[in-house]
């Protein structure tokens, strides 16, 4: 039984990390209403740039390591909005009411800018930060196994709860979630009663895009190191994800991705784990295939 908790407390660190960045894919999704391939590049991106910032704060700033993280932290949520902004205001307003294979082609786009970007900054290298607070919590144990998480996984579960509970009920009682929900259902109609689309829009692919940022510097902080690829991979879990569970509801997206990582983590911890990803992308699949359909129609006088 410790064993089988051990497996749900690693899943929930996973999971945390997947329910920030389905939180911000939905979040943009229920605006853009296209499917979206830079939002794992995001999170990849901004891993990157909290390393390749931390290693600058520490070999040439000669900053301590809580202060270079603190540096690579700012560092990569500024670029993760600069980002953002930029794809809302270049890529997703102008395309937004072409086709969405546009989109797919333009973000797919984005994805290799932004990879290579980070690549020329790295020079071809590939750099780690050191394990930090690694020091197991011990929540029980019995006969020699203990049930533990780290300190940092502790932190990351935290501040990536804080985050989604604080969002969540922003979404719902603010002014701004009052306008996203009007704009996410008609466009054209939020326009006519005053709401300014173009300005809502931005919004929230700038908040979705600071989302993925936050669910990269988590994982960066956590494995030492994060490619491209592996932001890659996040972003095609997340599409499937929030397509299973509908693209409109950032909660229900994040409660999605929270039970992945835990399916995830529990595939690993029984079978063999060179086929999981493979195995849990083919029953996102059939999850698709199988649900009810649920028709999500283009939304004509999309902010552009």
């Amino acid at each position: 039984m410790l064993y089988f908790l051990q497996q749900l407390l690693n899943g929930l660190h996973i999971g945390a990390i997947y329910a920030l960045l389905a939180f911000g894919y939905a979040l943009i999704n229920g605006v853009l209403h296209r499917t979206n391939l830079s939002h794992g590049a995001i999170f990849g991106f901004a891993g990157q740039i909290l390393i390749l910032a931390a290693v600058f704060g520490w070999q040439v700033l000669w900053l301590t390591l809580p202060a270079t993280l603190l540096l690579g932290t700012l560092a990569a949520l500024a670029y993760g909005a600069l980002v953002s902004a930029i794809l809302a205001r270049s890529v997703f307003q102008p395309l937004a009411d072409r086709s969405p294979n546009t989109i797919v082609a333009a973000t797919l786009g984005v994805s290799l800018v932004l990879m290579e970007m980070v690549r020329i900054a790295a020079d071809t290298r590939d750099f780690w930060l050191p394990p930090l607070l690694s020091e197991p919590v011990v929540f029980a144990s019995q006969n020699g196994f203990r049930l533990t998480l780290t300190v940092l996984q502790v932190i990351n579960c935290g501040v990536a709860a804080l985050l989604l509970v604080a969002s969540s009920r922003a979404l719902a009682g603010s002014r701004f979630g009052r306008e996203w929900r009007a704009v996410s259902d008609d466009p054209l109609a939020a326009a006519f009663c005053g709401v300014d689309t173009k300005k809502v829009f931005r919004q929230a692919v700038v908040l979705g895009g600071l989302a993925a940022s936050v669910a990269g510097i988590l994982a960066a902080l956590y494995y030492g190191n994060i490619s491209f690829g592996s932001g890659l991979i996040f972003g095609l879990k997340i599409l499937f994800v929030t397509a299973v569970g509908g693209y409109l509801s950032p909660a229900r997206a994040a409660l999605g991705g929270g039970a992945y990582g835990i399916a995830e983590s529990l595939w690993s911890g029984y079978f063999p784990i060179e086929w999981r990803d493979g195995w849990m992308l083919g029953l996102l699949v059939a999850l698709l295939v199988l649900r009810p359909e649920r028709s999500q129609p283009d939304r004509v006088g999309a902010p552009g």
